[in-house]
């Protein structure tokens, strides 16, 4: 059983090991392998608990007491025409994806949004990360395009929105 709750302090070296795992199995080929092999869990930890006092929303997924996937999201940092909110990173363990547990954390998130007054959100992904059909199947539409440096290299990315965070009726935000 999958258990979807806030994150608290106590969570921050497991967050940061679920985040630096998938990093290393979704972006390997796609961003460089030195910037990869270089993120250090301690730091990342250090980044995520500051998140966590941040004010954004940063949920996790628990399986048996482990980690194994989170989502975090809040305002909009870059101001996108029609979009309030946006999806800040959304990672899962390799062996946790393509069972819902995705699409859980999300439908967490956008309640969380939306009860802040959010109504809209926008999410960046990069084109080579095959996660785009994961976007459309949750309602998300393709709206613009920008490159993103990361690790020194400029990679092209994808905004994917939500123009309507209770239009999609196969993300029932009432549950």
């Amino acid at each position: 059983m999958v258990l979807i709750r806030t994150a608290v302090h106590a969570d921050a070296a497991a967050i940061s090991r679920v985040h630096i795992a998938s990093w290393r199995t979704t972006y390997r080929g796609i961003v460089p392998a030195t910037f990869l092999d270089a993120l250090d869990p301690e730091e990342r930890a250090v980044r995520w608990l500051k998140i966590i006092d941040s004010g954004s929303h940063l949920v996790v997924a628990e399986i048996e007491g482990q980690i194994v996937g989170f989502i975090n999201g809040g305002p909009i940092r870059e101001p996108l025409a029609n979009y309030d909110a946006e999806l800040y990173a959304i990672y899962l363990l390799e062996g946790t994806q393509r069972k819902g547990i995705g699409t859980a954390l999300l439908i967490a998130l956008m309640k969380c949004l939306y009860e802040e007054g959010y109504r809209s959100m926008v999410v960046w992904v990069l084109e080579a990360n095959g996660s785009q059909r994961f976007y459309e199947k949750t309602g998300a539409v393709s709206v613009t395009a920008k490159e993103i440096e990361i690790g020194g290299a400029l990679l092209p990315a994808v905004a994917y929105a939500w123009p309507n965070l209770t239009a999609n009726a196969s993300l029932d935000l009432n549950d």
